[in-house]
């Protein structure tokens, strides 16, 4: 019998890629949720797949989604970049709890076997070293400007671990750092640092930008990795409830990462540093031994290739809906 996996979030750019490789399985059904965006078609996938329309803030929407299922996979969030983490913090915590604790709520309720979900890494502390999970505690301070989503993410950590307790449903908290590659945000009102900087890169004619000295360093770990992970704690995790980290392992300044998207662009952009804007120098990158342990996962794709496959992608897709919109 196909094993019944939920993906919420399915429009969004982990949902997405979540999406668009499971169901090449023949051993599962995939069921995609989305609230706003339209559905998709996917090619060479090995069942069809069972499109719903939700709002997970509902408690009869999340009831009616989750009818069957066997696997959640929680990818659904209200997400953006930088600029709403200062200018809007609020919009990262109350859809969020309210989401995962209505999803929890019915997993337990309707027995689903395993409730996969995706954490963050914005409770560290920067390090020279790499992070483990017990890196961080709840005695320590989360930085002021993630507090909000910082502390929703342990929040929901937790109800992981209560709902495991009391049933037997098996959770997983994935801590993944900075996940790139195709169906990212590439606009720069929402994107994240990787994405951003692709779209300055392919639209730049003669310079691109660094705030500061773009000394800051970053995991950065390919979304076909991620698929990977989620691939792995399904197969392989043998406790009930687990927390993990997911990174390259390895860590990589701003300012090189710009010149290495730069040289993949095949552009001759002069890089300039705005040294107005503030450096933050921080380093956060993540050991995982943990899960390489138990559930025998290692990063696959290379930084320099995983550029190189996005930057592809980005001509491919992004680049071809701008001037279809032209």
């Amino acid at each position: 019998m196909k094993t019944k996996v939920l993906v919420c979030g399915a429009t969004g750019f982990i949902g997405r890629n979540m999406v668009e490789q499971l169901a090449r399985r023949p051993d599962l059904e995939i069921v995609a949720v989305r609230h706003n965006q339209p559905e998709y078609l996917v090619d060479s996938v090995a069942n069809p797949i069972v499109w719903h329309q939700a709002d997970l803030r509902s408690p009869s929407d999340v009831a009616r989604v989750t009818d069957g299922i066997d696997v959640i996979i929680q990818a659904a969030a209200t997400t953006s970049g930088a600029k709403d983490i200062v200018t809007r913090p609020y919009i990262h915590v109350t859809d969020n709890a309210v989401m995962n604790s209505y999803l929890l709520r019915e997993a337990f309720q309707r027995k689903v076997k395993h409730f996969i979900f995706f954490s963050c890494t914005v409770m560290y502390h920067s390090s020279d070293t790499a992070l483990k999970e017990g890196d961080w505690d709840g005695s320590m301070a989360i930085h002021p400007r993630y507090f909000g989503v910082g502390n929703t993410k342990i929040y929901i950590e937790k109800m992981l671990e209560f709902f495991s307790s009391i049933s037997e449903l098996k959770t997983t908290a994935i801590r993944h750092s900075n996940i790139y590659g195709p169906h990212d945000k590439f606009d720069l009102e929402r994107s994240h640092v990787f994405g951003a900087t692709v779209t300055k890169a392919m639209t730049a004619e003669r310079e691109i930008v660094v705030w500061g000295t773009g000394e800051e360093e970053r995991d950065l770990l390919h979304v076909d990795d991620l698929v990977r992970f989620v691939e792995a704690t399904m197969g392989n995790q043998r406790e009930k409830h687990r927390l993990y980290n997911c990174g390259s392992g390895k860590k990589i300044s701003i300012k090189n990462l710009v010149e290495k998207i730069v040289a993949a662009s095949g552009k001759k952009l002069e890089i300039k540093h705005d040294f107005s804007q503030p450096t933050i120098k921080t380093s956060l990158f993540l050991d995982n031994t943990k899960a390489t342990n138990e559930i025998m996962w290692k990063p696959m794709v290379d930084l320099d290739e995983g550029i190189e496959r996005t930057v592809q992608w980005w001509k491919s897709n992004v680049d071809v809906t701008a001037r279809k919109e032209k």
